[in-house]
């Protein structure tokens, strides 16, 4: 029997109202429990492709299914449950962080799908738990570090229990310890995982699998390793290594 893939795209084209077409017939299958690194240069549609995850923009041609559930942008009902199921952690966690506490902040998305009282607080401080952050319970956001802001960003997500989590730049402007703590964190996790970067050395020590995507295509699927060793095809894409990197 074959098991319902934490994310089906199929043939997947759109183009903005200004004609500029972003995406030609993508097709991607993740399944559950992969941890996928989504590579490419800027604009090759990749925040498109994310767009397209929660359905935030309609799928003009092709489909995305999520956890076996084709997105339908029309069914608002079906539209909140996937919203439930894919869960974006923005590169910026001040833009995810508005509530004057941790434990608030974390409760929001819970709170807005029906979860009260005991059940509540046990989704918040299992969320909490997941990435370390329990002692910050009651500290307000802007007090902490930017890597403890974006752990509770991590954390905001999954207190929804999400089918995917997807990771917009999850490296970015951390320091060392901070890399490999959020790094820790998202292996422990049993989660599908979508992880959007540049950090090549990143998605290899967190993905297995990597995928290019550029000029709306995907131009290569398959071990993060493999791909990241071939030098000519990340040059034609616009990626690099970082110097004195190697595999």
């Amino acid at each position: 029997m074959t098991t319902v893939p934490s994310l089906l795209i199929e043939e997947l084209a759109f183009a903005y109202p200004d004609g500029n077409q972003a995406l030609f017939g993508v097709n991607l299958r993740v399944a559950r429990g992969e941890r996928v690194a989504l590579l490419g240069p800027n604009g090759a549609g990749k925040t498109t492709l994310v767009m397209h995850m929660n359905g935030i923009h309609p799928a003009e041609h092709g489909r995305v299914s999520v956890a076996g559930e084709v997105i339908d942008t029309k069914d608002k009902d079906l539209l909140r449950r996937i919203r439930g199921k894919v869960g974006v952690v923005f590169q910026d966690p001040d833009d995810q962080l508005f509530m004057p506490t941790v434990g608030e902040d974390i409760a929001f998305g819970p709170y807005n799908m029906g979860l009260r009282g005991a059940e509540l607080d046990k989704a918040v401080d299992e969320a909490l738990a997941l990435v370390q952050m329990s002692e910050f319970k009651d500290r307000p956001p802007h007090h902490l570090s930017f890597g403890q802001r974006r752990r509770v960003a991590v954390a905001t997500v999954l207190a929804m229990k999400p089918e995917i989590l997807v990771l917009d730049e999850p490296s970015s402007n951390l320091d060392p310890a901070g890399r490999r703590e959020l790094a820790d964190i998202l292996r422990s996790l049993d989660v599908t995982i979508v992880m959007v970067t540049h950090d090549l050395p990143y998605a290899y020590e967190l993905c297995e699998r990597a995928v290019i995507l550029s000029g709306g295509v995907i131009v290569a699927d398959g071990n993060t390793g493999d791909i990241l060793r071939d030098a000519t095809l990340l040059a034609q894409h616009r990626l690099e290594m970082p110097v004195g990197f190697s595999l």
